[in-house]
């Protein structure tokens, strides 16, 4: 990541997170994109999350009553962040910040004295059930529906692109409650035990080759009463509250910034041509600005002073530069660039081949660009719809 040298106390918590990388490394590394965990490692990756949280270094921003620092600096999330990255090591996955955000704002005493401790010890992996086939960018479309029946919710329907579900051990669900409703009113949330009799997970093969998006299947699944977050037709707000909350958050993707230093490398270790070394030049450029713009993001969210328009300007930038980074990588390697691991010839680890199957993703996730691209000209720039 671009560096950014802080004050002395700042600094001295950046070596504070440095030696409790060191003394708790978890020995796995730092998967690209929405990769999880394998399963033999899950118990080790939940030591190493807890641990982060343990130590303080997550969690700064919450309510002081549940762990947070009553001071938070969010600078502090910044540095994590960053010391993550260059430590390579992995960051807690999973739609915890996305929950938290919910409960803090509409969670019943009971609900947030059960769930939010097993957040920070990471007894619990969640996911979040929001995508379907046909409410995508649309949310407010779902049709997934949740029928009260006596003290219970009955569940049925369906979602899709569910990152991490299939390893998850709960889920943040939204269904529709009332369907007679204006579509943004008769949404509510609930908590879903992935286990739960009736839920089917189906992994979606990529083109990376990994599966870590996921079909969900909801057939009559019973929720108790309990389960749901807020009243009922409360999902709308609390979908706000939770990504306010998310959004908030520090960690994110790598830098391109550190993609950028490993292509500088390759550089100089084949003596490229000065025509490699500006386009470099520009990337890093680029990939700095992004950096910088993540930062001022972190500061504005805790001054109460970012607009709508703001987390749009760093998504595009990022995962467009991202994506022509790892482009421009391969079209530098030639036919070695679509190597990988064990082979003799690969180059960088493999890496950039890697990064490029991701990096379309990238542009589409957290809504597409297209749709990021419509916020900034409407909200930011007072253009018409």
């Amino acid at each position: 990541m671009t560096r950014v040298e802080f004050g002395p106390e700042l600094e001295a918590f950046r070596a504070q997170v440095r030696a409790h990388i060191a003394e708790h490394h978890p020995g796995l590394p730092r998967l690209p994109g929405t990769r999880s965990p394998d399963a033999e490692h899950l118990p080790r990756y939940r030591r190493w999350c807890a641990s982060l949280f343990g130590a303080g270094l997550l969690g700064g921003d919450w309510p002081v009553e549940w762990g947070g620092d009553a001071d938070h600096d969010p600078i502090r999330d910044y540095i994590v962040d960053q010391e993550l990255a260059d430590a390579k090591v992995p960051r807690p996955i999973g739609a915890w910040n996305l929950v938290c955000g919910a409960l803090f704002a509409y969670g019943t005493p009971e609900q947030q004295a059960y769930y939010l401790p097993r957040i920070r010890s990471f007894d619990d992996l969640w996911c979040q059930l929001f995508s379907e086939p046909d409410a995508g960018s649309d949310l407010a479309a779902l049709r997934t529906s949740a029928v009260r029946n006596g003290d219970d919710w009955v569940i049925n329907g369906q979602k899709v692109w569910t990152t991490h579900a299939h390893v998850a051990d709960l889920g943040l669900l939204l269904a529709r409650t009332d369907p007679q409703a204006p579509k943004h009113e008769g949404i509510s949330a609930f908590i879903v035990d992935m286990r739960a009799p009736g839920v089917t997970v189906r992994p979606l093969r990529e083109m990376t080759g990994a599966s870590d998006f996921n079909e969900v299947f909801f057939d009559d699944v019973r929720l108790p009463g309990d389960s749901i977050i807020g009243a009922p037709g409360d999902g709308w707000p609390i979908t706000r509250a939770a990504l306010s909350h998310e959004r908030s958050q520090s960690l994110r993707e790598d830098s391109a910034t550190n993609a950028v230093r490993r292509l500088a490398a390759f550089a100089v270790d084949t003596d490229a041509d000065a025509g490699v070394h500006r386009n470099l030049g520009r990337f890093y450029a680029r990939s700095a600005v992004a950096d910088l713009l993540g930062m001022e993001g972190v500061l504005k969210d805790a001054a109460g002073r970012s607009r709508s328009y703001d987390a749009p300007v760093v998504k595009v930038l990022f995962t467009e530069t991202n994506l022509d980074i790892a482009t421009y990588a391969l079209d530098l390697f030639g036919a070695r660039g679509v190597l990988t691991d064990p082979d003799p010839d690969v180059i960088a680890d493999g890496h950039f081949q890697k990064a490029f199957l991701y990096a379309r993703g990238f542009t589409i996730s957290a809504g597409s660009n297209e749709v990021m691209r419509n916020l900034i000209a409407e909200r930011g720039l007072g253009l018409p719809k």
